[in-house]
């Protein structure tokens, strides 16, 4: 139940949505995108587990305001042209590490909602996990299909425009 709970949470959750379409729009169909969004989940883990356990805590405030800026930040590298080398692109899953431990105590609010079972705390944490992680990776591959299609569907002048090219890093910006 843990496992569908996760992948749930992640799709009513549009800021973990719009950080991983965002990752895969920034990376596309690379080996690079399946290892930066495993990242991402290890630093989530981390962080949902250690705040679901009271070993830290956070405002969710301030946790929420800074997930919101890591939405940002990375709709800002989603807006720069292909050849910029961005911090993202030069930290080999560096930064989705980094930003996942900020993600996490935002999963662990939601989880704390939900309660753990004090008899299977270390299962329900694991499946929760891998719950968000099939959800995560379900994503990936539909915006990967869906840009994959885009790309066929597009021909002359519209497909190379630069507002078609900056409407996903607006979008992701504006919402985040």
């Amino acid at each position: 139940s843990y496992v569908r709970l996760g992948a749930s949470h992640l799709v009513s959750g549009l800021d973990h949505l719009l950080f991983v379409a965002g990752l895969t729009l920034l990376l596309g169909a690379t080996r690079r995108i399946w290892v930066d969004v495993s990242a991402f989940t290890a630093g989530h883990s981390a962080t949902l587990a250690l705040a679901s356990l009271g070993v830290i805590h956070a405002p969710q405030a301030a946790t929420e305001a800074a997930i919101a800026g890591s939405i940002v930040l990375l709709a800002r590298e989603l807006a720069r042209a292909p050849g910029v080398a961005s911090a993202v692109r030069r930290r080999y899953a560096a930064l989705p590490f980094g930003f996942g431990l900020l993600h996490g105590l935002g999963f662990a609010g939601a989880l704390a909602a939900l309660g753990l079972p004090a008899q299977a705390i270390p299962l329900a944490l694991f499946s929760f996990n891998v719950g968000i992680e099939l959800g995560q990776l379900a994503l990936v591959a539909a915006v990967l299909a869906a840009v994959a299609l885009g790309r066929r569907l597009a021909a002359g002048p519209i497909a190379n425009s630069p507002i078609l090219a900056e409407l996903p890093a607006s979008a992701i910006g504006g919402l985040g």
